[in-house]
């Protein structure tokens, strides 16, 4: 069914009520929200979750992001840190790209005196795409704006029972969220939205029976709700392979910073080869699969005599100190955990 006759079988203000009064009801209680119906949190605790919510987990975040509001309680002094700081603050994250517009973002928005309000100048400022920014309009000003995220664009698709691919349904996912987005509350309505498809509408197994919008879904009426949206195509992804050295002198591990720019930019990480379509590589030492967004790598950790560019020696009691990528602690664990095997 087209999406402009789909959009008939919803009645958005009655869907929009019911939703608000589960949301009342059901919230999850998150550090960086405010209770519903309750003044809006501070923008910069909106901002901050929203980045490191990207591509990442709720239960991923949440004690990562006490720890930074611990550390850097308000922009000011996230601005005022040292980049190495940071970014060894977000090792393990993932998606260091973040990383990297949190530091621009946040000196951006101390030097002009605070966030915009609006969405649009919101949309100007480092690493905030529409989802972004529609966010922290809604929920840190209290602006209308059309908050999608993967989870609301698999509500407003099952809703309608529309059967293509998400990427396939851009703009009338985007269509058919604003028909249901409140002038009053537009904050709470964004996160009652999130909350459903990410604790009952979910991918697999939704909990419709629980679901204060089943009545008005066409998925649900049809039975099979897990067949709305389609799925995308799989694509194999590709592959990769490099070299990183093992170079470890007197209980320290030589350590470098990778470029600013390009992936893991700015982060600690053992030296090694560029990361080519060539291989395997060949040597001894243990193959580190690792999957980015894009490719996959295979990493072979050797061990080298001599340090290689500019780095420092990192004691190897504290590792876990220096703010190494999920990458490079995989090729630090496959190391020591050989070195606890030939001494058994």
């Amino acid at each position: 069914m087209p999406a402009s006759a789909a959009s008939q079988l919803v009645d958005p203000r009655g869907a929009t009520g019911r939703l608000l009064a589960h949301y009342d009801a059901h919230a999850r209680p998150l550090p960086w929200r405010s209770p519903p119906g309750s003044p809006p949190p501070h923008p910069y605790l909106v901002w901050l979750s929203e980045v490191m919510l990207q591509q990442t987990t709720v239960a991923s975040v949440e004690p990562r992001f006490h720890r930074f509001v611990a550390r850097w309680p308000t922009l000011q002094s996230l601005a005022e840190a040292p980049e190495e700081q940071i970014f060894a603050e977000w090792a393990g994250l993932g998606y260091y790209a973040r990383a990297r517009n949190l530091i621009a973002c946040a000196r951006q928005v101390a030097e002009r005196g605070g966030f915009p309000t609006h969405e649009a100048e919101l949309r100007k400022l480092p690493g905030l795409g529409a989802y972004t920014a529609a966010a922290i309009a809604a929920i840190a000003f209290g602006r209308r704006a059309v908050v999608i995220d993967t989870n609301v664009a698999r509500v407003i698709a099952r809703l309608h029972a529309l059967d293509r691919p998400l990427a396939a349904l851009g703009p009338d996912i985007r269509r058919l969220a604003d028909s249901l987005t409140p002038d009053d509350r537009p904050g709470d309505f964004a996160q009652a939205m999130m909350d459903l498809g990410a604790t009952l509408c979910r991918p697999r197994s939704p909990g419709c029976a629980a679901c204060p919008l089943s009545a008005d879904c066409r998925a649900f009426a049809r039975g099979e709700p897990q067949r709305f949206p389609a799925p995308a195509p799989k694509r194999a992804p590709r592959q990769r392979f490099g070299t990183a050295w093992w170079i470890e002198r007197a209980g320290s591990v030589w350590l470098v910073r990778r470029p600013k720019h390009g992936l893991l930019g700015g982060m600690a990480a053992l030296p090694g080869t560029e990361w080519g379509e060539q291989g395997p590589p060949g040597g001894s030492g243990p193959v580190i699969r690792h999957a980015f967004t894009h490719f996959a790598l295979d990493l072979r950790v050797a061990t080298a005599s001599e340090p290689v560019g500019e780095g420092w020696w990192q004691p190897v009691a504290r590792l876990g100190e220096a703010g190494l990528p999920t990458l490079y602690m995989k090729a630090a664990e496959a190391i020591l955990a050989g070195r606890i095997r030939d001494a058994a």
